[in-house]
């Protein structure tokens, strides 16, 4: 059995789950409320009777750029100015899902592919209904009407503001049909646009979920089992009682919780506090057990086929060289730099919920199934988040948050220390691949093998059914290549940590797996890397033009500084092709990056300067992971606590970054992901080019380098 992501999560959401709600107009907070009175022609678009215009905007923004990317959809087909377009994001309502992930998610690098149309679309159906409001006013033929700058525009010099249209709009029925602009009229999309939220950002008026304040609001401080899953058998709270301005300690499922005037005041006295726990059975856990037991799993899980072609047990005997090799993935965190908080005012049977989520269906299901509550008595207002990676996709600290606010009777804010954040995480799953490849007399691939065997993070979060090929392991698992006969597999075996989508998700575990064992292919070839792959690149137009302007740009084939070599990689994913070279030396055994070049052709671009910016983002964040990250357990015991311990890439390690971004007319593809997948393949070949030593274990630390 196999289904698509989207089909998957939108089942799952609908019926798994039941936090689908029906239509309503959505309640507004900050800029929309400056407005005299708002009217709602769609529920995409608000217009004020002062003129204002705000885009609600069904996605969340944790620094990918969706507060200027989405309302330069709407500006487009309104005929206005970005600047007139304010924004708010969304609340739960089932008019904001996400068509390609099935539920109102902010993931997958989905926000502009989902919204290229939906919202040009909503943007051109209220320009209409403006028009048509104009017409009737005027008493003429809305084609003798047109819309510019905030204004309607009708025969004998007539006039009339958006705001002055506004009321008698939002009266009119939905036009079913609309005319959306042609992108060779476009003169917002596609332009470099500075970022809508970076003064907030900068002055300080943003609002992130740490920074909410509510009257009357108390501060919790949760200790959790330092082995996740692990529950409290008993508490002595006594001293934790007496200290300063403690109001309570509240047990959950979770663990317990000190409410206190001030978060320090609460830290310090959850300190003190004496807990006995059940680890329950993630003790047993360690790295080397984990990874013996994924090795083990082939001789009992059920092989899932995710794609074959060709007919690889024919050709391999006839193959003039065969090479096999195994890829080790590591654990990893997400690390946003804001930890894990939320803020919760529960009353009279109702409560507010306000903070950083990606997943505002899920938060609302979530905190009515643990309170017995009505998804309707539940309001949620989602704040910027300080990252997001994945892991605000998860509900923990928002049902946590909640009981705690039950139990005092008092609105709480939840915050999470770095330590609770590093230790208590959903983490990157491990992973192993085995592949294996035949190549014939002249060099030619005649077939690959690819078998994947890890944890399924969507069994966990959405119950996806046992021998179902998880959407969400399957991506990148398919090269692009023109190689005839290839078979790519899946093994999912529950290792017994819990695990979480992590930015990239499966892209980044089997385009090192893939992307590496290409390269070894070359060298058993005797051929160059690059022509290597280009060679077979003859069915893909688009992948083989990146790869080319990612070679040349990095001069692939000229002589580099001594000591310096490069690695190049690449890989279709979210709709977008990419293909990135990294330069590199090594200085004491270890990795120093120089340079990464990225030609990357994402498809109709929206903000081409967001482009550049989550490319390079993503580059930063995957060399963080593929060279330094990497958590360990003892005894079910995370083992890094802070970034001393699990360090991020610093300005100074930061290399420079190229990006080549190819002109498109082909639809939107995702570009806050991919960058993050490739960059570990290409380093790890640049380290077999230094040292003819093939790293097949992340992270690409000293040790795994002296260990290859």
């Amino acid at each position: 059995m196999s289904i698509s992501r989207r089909d998957f999560l939108k089942t799952s959401a609908t019926a798994g789950s039941g936090l689908m709600l029906g239509m309503f107009v959505p309640g507004l907070t900050g800029d929309a409320l400056a407005a005299g009175t708002i009217y709602t022609p769609n529920a995409w678009v608000h217009i004020g009777d002062d003129n204002s215009i705000t885009l609600i905007s069904a996605r969340s923004e944790m620094g990918q750029g969706v507060y200027t990317s989405m309302p330069m959809l709407i500006a487009e087909e309104l005929h206005v100015d970005l600047s007139k377009v304010k924004v708010e994001i969304a609340p739960p309502n089932a008019v904001y899902v996400n068509a390609l992930l099935g539920a109102q998610i902010t993931g997958g690098s989905t926000s502009v592919r989902d919204g290229w149309e939906k919202l040009r679309v909503g943007g051109a159906q209220v320009r209409t209904m403006l028009i048509t409001a104009a017409a009737n006013k005027w008493g003429v033929d809305a084609a003798a009407c047109h819309a510019d700058n905030g204004w309607v525009h009708g025969p004998a010099g007539k006039k009339a503001s958006y705001g002055e249209l506004a009321e008698a709009a939002s009266k009119l029925p939905l036009p079913k049909e609309v005319s959306l602009k042609d992108p060779k009229e476009f003169a917002v999309v596609g332009k470099a646009t500075k970022r809508l939220d970076t003064p907030r950002k900068v002055n300080g008026k943003a609002e992130y979920g740490i920074d909410v304040k509510l009257p009357g609001m108390v501060y919790a401080s949760l200790l959790q089992c330092p082995v996740i899953g692990g529950k409290a058998t008993h508490v002595d709270d006594a001293k934790a009682r007496a200290m300063p301005g403690v109001l309570d300690v509240v047990q959950i499922p979770d663990g317990v919780a000190v409410v206190a005037n001030s978060f320090w005041r609460a830290k310090k006295a959850r300190d003190a506090l004496a807990v006995q726990w059940d680890d329950g059975p993630v003790a047993k856990l360690s790295n080397a057990s984990m990874m013996e037991d994924i090795r083990n799993a082939v001789a009992h899980e059920k092989v899932l086929n995710i794609k074959t072609s060709g007919d690889v047990a024919a050709v391999t005997p006839g193959a003039a060289k065969a090479l096999r090799a195994e890829y080790q993935s590591q654990l990893l965190a997400h690390a946003t730099l804001e930890p894990m908080n939320f803020t919760a005012d529960y009353r009279d049977g109702k409560i507010l919920l306000i903070g950083p989520t990606q997943f505002q269906q899920g938060a609302q299901g979530a905190v009515a199934a643990a309170l017995a509550l009505k998804p309707e008595d539940i309001t949620l207002k989602t704040t910027f988040l300080g990252g997001g990676f994945g892991r605000r996709l998860e509900l923990d600290f928002i049902v946590q948050a909640a009981q705690i606010s039950k139990a005092v009777g008092k609105p709480v804010k939840l915050l999470w220390t770095r330590e609770d954040d590093m230790t208590h995480d959903f983490y990157r799953p491990m992973a192993l691949h085995r592949m294996e490849g035949g190549l014939d007399a002249a060099g030619k691939p005649v077939y690959l093998t690819f078998q994947l065997t890890s944890q399924s993070i969507t069994q966990r979060a959405f119950n996806l059914p046992k021998d179902t090929v998880d959407p969400f392991m399957s991506e990148a698992s398919v090269v692009p290549y023109d190689i005839p006969n290839m078979r790519q597999d899946l093994l999912i075996h529950d290792a017994g940590l819990r695990v979480g989508y992590w930015r990239s998700v499966s892209h980044a575990l089997n385009a090192f797996a893939n992307e590496s064992f290409i390269d070894e292919l070359a060298a058993a070839a005797g051929k160059d890397p690059y022509q290597f792959r280009y060679d077979l690149l003859d069915k893909q137009p688009r992948m083989r033009n990146v790869l080319k302007l990612a070679a040349e740009k990095a001069g692939w084939g000229k002589p580099l500084p001594a000591g310096h070599y490069r690695g190049v990689a690449l890989m279709e994913g979210y709709d977008t092709f990419m293909a990135q070279v990294a330069e590199i030396s090594m200085k004491d055994g270890e990795i120093q990056v120089h340079r990464v070049v990225a030609a990357v052709d994402p498809g109709h671009m929206v903000n081409p300067d967001t482009v550049e910016a989550q490319i390079q983002s993503g580059l930063v964040f995957g060399m963080s992971s593929s060279l330094f990250g990497d958590i360990t357990l003892e005894n079910g015991r995370v083992q890094q606590e802070n970034f001393n311990t699990y360090p991020i890439m610093r300005m100074y390690q930061t290399p420079k970054i190229e990006v080549i971004l190819v002109q498109s007319t082909e639809k939107p593809g995702g570009i806050g992901e991919p960058a993050t997948a490739l960059i570990g393949p290409a380093l790890a070949n640049a380290v077999f080019a230094a040292t003819g030593k093939r790293v097949r274990k992340l992270p690409l630390s000293k040790a795994n380098i002296m260990q290859a």
